[in-house]
């Protein structure tokens, strides 16, 4: 059985940090393509950022800079370190997977992704 579970979520102030994870099992972890989204009540679920098979990774405009995607594979853990935080960054935040190898993983939208985890609520208070 497939199974993405985040977790770190939480309140904070504009400028502050969290690291959120995602524990991954049930599916080719290593030959996966995994990304985190964010989406807020009305609108479109928006990519966040994504890493491929290689390490390689993507982030929107929005968050370059101030998040990092990474993965333990050891853990099939995958994660993101959001930094100087900004209210805008307020959202449900879901951790996603399918299985591809290499660097089309980069261009991957939403329909492209099998697996997906129920989310971690991030609010960013000004």
């Amino acid at each position: 059985q497939v199974q993405l579970v985040e977790s770190g979520g939480g309140s904070v102030q504009a400028g502050g940090s969290l690291r959120l994870s995602c524990a991954a099992s049930g599916f080719g972890y290593y030959t996966s393509c995994m990304a985190w989204f964010r989406q807020v009540p009305g609108r479109e679920r928006e990519g966040v950022a994504v890493i491929d098979t290689d390490g390689r990774t993507f982030y929107v405009d929005s968050v370059k800079g101030r998040f990092t995607i990474s993965k333990d594979s050891a853990k099939h853990t995958l994660y993101l370190q959001m930094n100087t935080l900004k209210p805008e960054d307020t959202a449900m935040y879901h951790c996603a997977a399918v299985p591809l190898v290499g660097g089309r993983c980069l261009n991957a939208v939403v329909a492209d992704f099998r697996y997906w985890g129920q989310g971690t609520q991030v609010t960013v208070s000004s």
